[in-house]
């Protein structure tokens, strides 16, 4: 036969319903792999199988070829493609139902092998003597599919971690954890288009395209990939970080809540690095090219998060006889760290699936991994485990849940004294959100052993594994271990020391909300049947989240006497005309207290606490229902509850399925106890739940955000009149 085809039929619509991309598109043909999809050739002349070949080419990248697995050569029958020894990633097709005799319609089953490349396909047809471009489609990874590596068994789990384009963020301190709404929006318009477009940008592909497009096979390989290119540190990257000061020649960082608004004005703007973003930024667009690829991933928050920049495991930090936290060392505690978890096997760490599972990916740019700035997949199970031999940076990602926090005192005279050895201070309320509710989910178990013995045999054993570490060789480990027994038992003897002399408690008297005066008292209690005189120095100061010092908002020093078996009890005001000026760029505000024994000035107490200021609160009310392309409308509500007048405000409102474009208005200045209403109506373009994001900033608040979820129902189900 040497006719061809005269018309194609991919049936988009139905194939990427069966294959859960419909959200995605209808008109174009979106794939998942090691799963047929159903095509309709009607040809110019019957076929006869007896006699007649069909023979397809699938093909992707540059320089496709067959042992690399990026051209595949199948047919009907399937000896007429005479398959190379060494072809991989072979397609396969078949006749649909039982007869095909004589027909000019045919209905054929393709099917990706499991282990196809994802990416953009070239689908074309030989014939006897002519070759015709059927079309083109895009393959992606199936967590659906028992033989893909993403595999992941729970259809409700496969719901919230892949198909879910709503989310929710962790923020905050341990003393105060708070979620904020997220619009992952995967499967918004262009945005498939615009994380292939990230893949074809990366370094490995500049220096090898057809090496690159091979190994898209391997959801380890790609998911580092992204990694690196969410951040623009060295490459043509997404997001450019900034994490304090002027940010006018961009975004602020907490002003984004969406991913789909950073990605299009990356696309938009010449793959130019947006300004600016910072950890839940990166993690939060990474979650989304992720999930848009068909990897299933969840962001994921750690509290008290260690920044190991030398991989000792082990934190220093310095205070001053004031409080004060001088810029002694590079290693650092963040308030809070932002990463994501993608879900995958990992046969190069182990074939029997040890490792298998959640995968640690940052994109935050900290530290460099083999000379980009990416970090992962670090294997959950693995820093769990202590096995910070196992690649990709698990010896960073441990220490960041489970580093040992050295407190050091600096003199006014420069001298340094070891104040504390503190084995809990890090790794606190790891969080993500739940599967199919809107509740926190504590996963720190997953991380480290709650039981602190336990916590403490795999700490030196991950010491004794970390190659990396200068303390460590074969030859040296037992030395090590035992310094290290010793640190625990002077941690130890700290401890009973605290308890057997003075103790230092801070405490809130009410819930600090930013625009009013933050009320705390410092408690001091003696238990040892002694009085003593006392130096009492406290000092507040602005923090970034980072756990760096932006200000000193102010300092007290006082003398007391502490009596014996009696609380002494320090009042603490900072007033909102103080702090108001250091907050704009700021996370929480960090009390510290240093208490020293006048008779004894080598016994020195240090205490101190992030307090997190709450928001005045953004009332969304949506009321009524909501339809498919039917417009809607909700209100917006926010009071000022401060004595200044708020200018220069602003309101964002966004929403994946909701809004097409962002609605932003400018809003009046707002006078002390007066309240803003504003109307904004949208017209919904995607069915099921979604969620609408408010985002309110002024001169004297950042970013202030609201949520509301919207059920949106079918078209067809508007009441007619």
């Amino acid at each position: 036969m040497d006719t061809l085809f005269k018309k194609i039929d991919f049936q988009s619509h139905t194939n990427n319903t069966d294959h859960h991309t419909n959200e995605i598109s209808t008109d174009q043909l979106v794939v998942r792999r090691g799963q047929h999809f159903v095509i309709i050739l009607d040809l110019l002349q019957p076929f006869n199988p007896d006699s007649d070949e069909l023979i397809f080419t699938a093909s992707t990248g540059e320089i496709p070829e067959q042992d690399r697995g990026t051209l595949s050569v199948f047919g009907i029958p399937d000896s007429a493609a005479k398959r190379s020894q060494s072809a991989k990633a072979v397609w396969k097709v078949e006749f649909s139902g039982s007869s095909v005799l004589q027909t000019k319609r045919l209905m054929l089953y393709v099917k990706p092998p499991a282990d196809a490349p994802i990416g953009k396909y070239t689908l074309s047809l030989k014939a006897g003597q002519k070759e015709n471009t059927l079309g083109t489609l895009v393959v992606l990874f199936n967590p659906w599919c028992p033989d893909d590596w993403v595999f992941l068994p729970e259809e409700k789990k496969r719901q919230e971690y892949v198909m879910n384009e709503q989310g929710i963020i962790y923020k905050g301190s341990t003393f105060y954890v708070f979620g904020t709404s997220w619009d992952f929006g995967q499967f918004e318009d262009e945005v498939l288009d615009i994380c292939l477009k990230i893949l074809d940008l990366n370094h490995k592909h500049e220096n090898d395209p057809a090496d690159d497009v091979s190994a898209r096979c391997n959801p380890i390989y790609v998911s580092r990939v992204i990694s690196a290119m969410i951040n623009s540190e060295d490459d043509y990257g997404v997001l450019m970080g900034r994490w304090y000061g002027d940010y006018s020649d961009g975004h602020c960082p907490t002003s984004w809540s969406s991913s789909v608004d950073i990605l299009m004005n990356w696309y938009e703007n010449g793959n130019q690095p947006v300004k600016y973003g910072q950890c839940w930024v990166f993690a939060a667009v990474m979650c989304t090219v992720m999930r848009c690829l068909g990897i299933p991933c969840r962001v994921v928050t750690n509290f008290q998060s260690a920044h190991d920049t030398d991989q000792s495991l082990t934190i220093d930090v310095f205070h001053g006889e004031d409080g004060v936290e001088p810029p002694e060392s590079s290693d650092s505690v963040w308030n809070f760290h932002v990463w994501t978890e993608g879900w995958m096997r990992r046969p190069d760490l182990a074939e029997d699936g040890s490792y298998d599972g959640w995968q640690v990916l940052d994109p935050t740019p900290q530290e460099p991994s083999e000379g980009l700035y990416c970090c992962g997949p670090a294997s959950v199970k693995a820093i769990l485990n202590g096995d910070t031999h196992q690649k990709y940076d698990v010896p960073f990602v441990f220490a960041e849940v489970n580093a040992d926090c050295v407190d050091w005192l600096i003199a006014d005279d420069g001298s340094k004294v070891k104040l504390h050895c503190d084995s809990h201070k890090v790794g606190h309320y790891i969080s993500t959100k739940c599967v199919g509710s809107d509740k926190r989910h504590d996963i720190t178990k997953t991380y480290k052993h709650l039981d602190h013995k336990k916590e403490r045999e795999v700490f030196k054993y991950a010491c004794r594994r970390n190659k990396s570490r200068e303390a460590f060789d074969d030859s040296d480990g037992e030395e090590v271990l035992e310094e290290e027994g010793d640190e625990d038992e002077d941690e130890e003897a700290l401890d009973e020391g605290e308890k057997e002399e003075v103790s230092l408690q801070l405490e809130e008297v009410s819930t600090p909300v930013n625009g009013q005066d933050v009320e705390l008292k410092l408690l001091v209690h003696s238990s040892n049947g002694v009085s003593r005189p006392v130096s009492i120095n406290i000092s507040v100061q602005a923090m970034k989240y980072t756990g760096t010092p932006a200000a000193t908002i102010q300092k007290e020093k006082k003398e007391e006497t502490l009596q014996a078996d009696k609380d002494l009890c320090i009042p603490i005001r900072i007033p909102f005309s103080v702090y108001r000026r250091h907050m704009e760029d700021c996370n929480s505000i960090r009390v510290s207290a240093v208490v020293k024994d006048k008779d004894n000035p080598e016994n020195v107490y240090l205490v101190e606490n992030d307090i997190v200021l709450e928001h005045p609160p953004l009332d969304i009310c949506f009321t009524g229902k909501a339809y498919l392309y039917r417009e809607a409308s909700v209100e917006i509500l926010f009071k000022n509850l401060t004595d200044d007048t708020l200018k220069d405000c602003v309101l964002t409102v966004s929403g994946s399925g909701l809004l097409k474009q962002n609605v932003v208005q400018k809003l009046p200045e707002l006078q002390s106890g007066h309240r803003a209403r504003v109307t904004i109506y949208f017209c919904p373009h995607k069915i099921g739940k979604k969620t609408l994001l408010a985002d309110f900033d002024c001169s004297l608040f950042r970013d202030i955000k609201g949520t509301c979820t919207v059920n949106v129902l079918p078209y067809n189900s508007y009441p007619l009149r």
